[in-house]
């Protein structure tokens, strides 16, 4: 009976003078009565004390088992639902803390938890990181060795499991389904439940046979969860799960410590470079697009002296599966990877992020910057952005047939808005998962950290670019008319004898990368449009205008934040009492834990955890456990080690 039922009913006996005080029949006790008064004016009156306690209880596992004081936005919510036996969909950013929302309840429920998700290394790394709390999970896929097997099979049907991790391959196996058929499942959590969408950017057949899975499992409540979902995906997911549309948690996608820019793909080798330098210890990714970029960058960053290690599909399973866990475990700084990589690694101090090549949509770049500063601390995300790549991917799109081609380019189209914009980023970032970003600046992107520079009259070298693009016969690209413009020797150029042009030579004023920005804003603006399959340039109607000097063009030139990056080199939203060196000692002791357990060192404490001791400085238990992070069980495990070290320091 739901708790307006019963309000209901407990109004007819009050105003029958039948009852006053508490419901004690069977299955009422835990419904509460106000006073007569209440129940008579029609106030909310009954209390569901079972689930306060339940929520009170999940906030003490909180606490003492992940070490947090607090839930993060919307994580109680879907916590209450699943607990409250009612099925929902939880969209939450990466780093949102959507695992808990199943773990927690896991914990409380009676029965099995079982969790589908299609990443072999998340379910690998939560059962690890839930082990070391002392919960009792386990996974079951081809990945793991058969007497492991064999002993997490025992432990399901000996109902010793509060979680199992399955892929959704798996769990369709009839041998599955026969292993799970007597088993009480309390819960069914989805993972990355955007798969199940043929709208959305990763779409797998298998996930849509999951709603006839779940027929199968009528006494488990279901929570469908993942970090990006446009309102299409969204409604898409319910239907095939058969979700109500009432019960849907949309958190906010604005990662507020992330750090986004886009940079010209001028030099791109260098920009890499001077990334990694402004942070030696730190772990990052770098997303290329293909095997051949990833295996060239990975070589010209080794025989330069940096900590890189290759990730993608070509590589032999050992090669790629000892790379990711030498990155997990801090053993290599930097993974050079195609996007295979990353789904499902819950590292929490990858500290950059960045991409050589343009991502195909905005779902992929933005699960893909989700990777950085999942603990909470600041984090760079770095977009090379070249039209060159945005050929790449339309010649790729050509390739595609029908609806599939149309949504491919509607896809493209919404990144290069992004990458084109000059407005804050998380305006059109935000925007396209439906959200609306209503503050003027963000303090966190290359745009907003430029300031509110004036646009500056480049009517004279756009008129110059157009020219030119008309007196080279409307064939050529970008980087050609560059070259005419500044006068190059190029073969091409003397070979078209494009040097005999009236334009040849008049840009040498300036340069290839400010020649470039004034490309990107006319192509922005309008004045001239690209082919998407060979990439040359036309002049439009409006760029007509400009060359006739009837429209004025207002623009910006030699955009330069590294300054403003620089400023904030190794402050990555540490405090300024933070100690440097006792925070490196810490790192270092973690390291000797996670080593001495075979773990990931985040798997321990994260680099925010760490941080924090070396602020404050605690000396006791007592001081270590208003610690970000860490509980009771940390505490007991580790906390002795940490106050060791910080003692030593302090002393």
């Amino acid at each position: 009976m739901s708790s307006e039922e019963v309000a209901f009913l407990c109004r007819y006996l009050v105003t029958s003078g039948n009852i006053v005080g508490r419901i004690e029949m069977i299955g009422w006790s835990r419904y509460t009565l106000a006073t007569t008064a209440d129940v008579m004016e029609g106030k909310e009156h009954i209390h569901d004390n079972g689930i306060l306690a339940m929520i009170e209880r999940a906030r003490g596992i909180l606490k003492s088992v992940y070490g947090y004081d607090a839930f993060l936005p919307l994580q109680q919510e879907v916590i209450e639902s699943v607990l409250g036996g009612r099925d929902c969909l939880a969209v939450m950013p990466t780093g949102g803390g959507k695992s808990l929302c199943y773990q927690i309840p896991a914990m409380m429920l009676e029965g099995l938890t079982l969790v589908v998700s299609p990443l072999i290394a998340l379910m690998r790394d939560q059962v690890t990181q839930l082990t070391q709390h002392g919960v009792p999970a386990a996974v079951l896929n081809s990945s793991i060795p058969p007497e492991t097997y064999r002993r997490n099979v025992d432990s399901i049907q000996q109902g010793k499991l509060d979680l199992l991790y399955v892929s959704p391959e798996t769990l369709l196996k009839p041998q599955m389904q026969a292993l799970l058929a007597p088993v009480p499942v309390s819960c069914l959590a989805i993972d990355e439940a955007h798969c199940i969408s043929e709208w959305g950017h990763d779409f797998r057949p298998e996930y849509r046979q999951l709603a006839e899975v779940r027929s199968q499992m009528p006494q488990a409540v279901c929570v469908a969860l993942t970090a990006t979902a446009t309102q299409r995906v969204r409604n898409d997911i319910k239907r095939s799960l058969g979700l109500e549309d009432s019960n849907e948690f949309v958190a906010s996608f604005n990662r507020k410590n992330l750090l986004i820019r886009v940079v010209p793909k001028d030099k791109p080798l260098q920009v890499t470079m001077d990334l990694l330098r402004r942070y030696p210890n730190d772990p990052g990714i770098i997303y290329c697009a293909t095997r051949s970029h990833v295996d060239e960058l990975c070589a010209e960053l080794g025989s330069r002296g940096f900590s890189v290690a290759p990730y993608h599909a070509g590589l032999p399973d050992g090669e790629r599966d000892r790379n990711q866990d030498r990155f997990v475990r801090d053993q290599v700084q930097v993974i050079v990877a195609t996007i295979a990589f990353g789904m499902g690694i819950d590292k929490s101090n990858v500290r950059f992020v960045l991409h050589h090549d343009l991502p195909r949509n905005i779902e992929s770049y933005y699960q893909e910057i989700g990777r950085a500063g999942r603990d909470g601390m600041e984090a760079e995300c770095v977009l090379l952005f070249s039209y060159g790549d945005v050929h790449k991917v339309r010649h790729l799109i050509a390739q595609k047939e029908g609806m599939e081609q149309r949504a491919a380019n509607l896809q493209l189209a919404a990144m290069l808005s992004f990458a084109e914009s000059e407005v804050c980023r998380r305006i059109p970032l935000l925007g396209y998962f439906g959200e609306t970003f209503s503050e003027a600046h963000c303090s966190m992107c290359d745009n907003c950290l430029a300031g509110n520079l004036e646009l500056s009259d480049i009517t004279i070298p756009a008129q110059k670019f157009l020219s030119c693009v008309k007196r080279t016969g409307e064939g050529f690209g970008i980087r050609h008319i560059i070259e005419v413009l500044r006068g190059s020797r190029a073969q091409k150029v003397l070979r078209f004898r494009h040097d005999k042009l009236s334009t040849y030579g008049i840009g040498r004023d300036l340069s290839q990368k400010q020649w470039r920005q004034v490309a990107r804003q006319l192509l922005h603006k309008g004045f001239m449009v690209q082919d998407p399959e060979v990439g040359f340039l036309t002049v439009t109607a409006q760029g007509w205008n400009v060359l006739r000097g009837m429209e004025t063009v207002f623009g910006r030139l030699d955009i330069d934040d590294e300054s403003e990056i620089e400023a904030r080199e190794n402050t990555q939203d540490q405090p300024s009492a933070l100690h440097k060196e006792l925070f490196e000692e810490l790192r270092n002791v973690r390291r000797e834990l996670a080593d001495a357990s075979n773990v990931p060192p985040y798997v321990i404490l994260s680099d925010k955890t760490l941080a924090e001791m070396a602020t404050h400085l605690p000396r006791t238990r007592e001081a270590m456990l208003h610690i970000h992070g860490v509980g009771s069980i940390k505490l007991d495990q580790y906390g002795s080690v940490f106050l060791e070290c910080i003692n030593e320091y302090c002393r």
